[in-house]
């Protein structure tokens, strides 16, 4: 979903959780994840040993513009040294590891970071190569696991897939944004002239139509249609496009459809 506005607000996170991939091992999957990152105001990048080295010129295409966290990057020789200032770090991984620790699903990891960065902890996530993943010693340093439900029978995901999925949930917790809303559109409400206008047109089209056929429910139906319409909120826009097919269906397409019909009937074809 392309959606860049240069002209909106930036959201950034500066005390969200650091992102920290572990012996990544190729330069467009770090772009990927750094633009995952970005979706979602997250910045703090930080490079575990790298396979093919860092800065990587593969990176930048795949980031699409994330620059800031591409020059904010840091790049450490050890796990330990890249974790050393957090105070609680999660590891994301989907295989099964022969030590006791919390495991925890992305939202629940997602609102425990939340808290701990509202009592001015610093939190990380720990992501590990794309062919591997991470090693035991790497999730030995961690406080949980942050394991994602997938179908048990292909539980793989990729880099960048596993980055936005944790970032997702981490500004989830964060936003205000409501579950359910209608866009506000520069658009002006119908007045009750203009409704009127268009449920006289109908009227006449249809009775002309012989739509109302049965005068005892005539009144009925008349009220029903105009129901419908006073319950859709219609702009003038709306209407104005109403009356246009009104009154493209009451003259059966135009005057090229009725010169065509009359052609056919003179050849009895109709």
């Amino acid at each position: 979903m392309a959606g860049t506005n240069s002209l909106e607000n930036e959201i950034l996170h500066d005390d969200g959780p650091a992102i920290i991939l572990i012996g990544a091992q190729l330069g467009e999957n770090i772009g990927k994840a750094v633009r995952a990152m970005y979706n979602f105001g997250l910045t703090d990048l930080r490079l575990v040993m790298p396979r093919d080295g860092w800065p990587n010129p593969d990176a930048i295409p795949a980031a699409a513009g994330a620059d800031i966290v591409l020059e904010k990057a840091r790049v450490f020789e050890t796990t330990a040294e890249a974790i050393a200032d957090l105070n609680y770090v999660y590891a994301t991984t989907a295989r099964r590891r022969d030590m006791i620790k919390t495991v925890v699903t992305p939202r629940k990891c997602a609102a425990l970071m939340r808290g701990y960065v509202g009592e001015g902890q610093k939190v990380g996530l720990l992501f590990g190569p794309e062919k591997a993943g991470l090693k035991n010693d790497d999730v030995a340093l961690c406080d949980a696991i942050v394991s994602v439900p997938l179908n048990p029978a292909f539980a793989s995901i990729n880099l960048a897939q596993a980055v936005i999925l944790m970032s997702y949930e981490w500004f989830q917790t964060g936003t205000d944004q409501p579950e359910q809303y209608t866009p506000q559109l520069e658009t002006t409400p119908a007045s009750s002239d203009d409704l009127q206008k268009l449920f006289d047109h109908m009227e006449v089209e249809l009775t002309e139509a012989g739509y109302f056929r049965h005068d005892q429910r005539r009144a009925t139906m008349k009220r029903n249609l105009r129901n419908i319409f006073k319950r859709s909120e219609l702009t003038r826009e709306e209407v104005s496009t109403l009356r246009g097919v009104v009154k493209a269906l009451a003259t059966g397409g135009g005057p090229g459809w009725i010169a065509e019909k009359a052609e056919l009937a003179k050849k009895g074809e109709e």
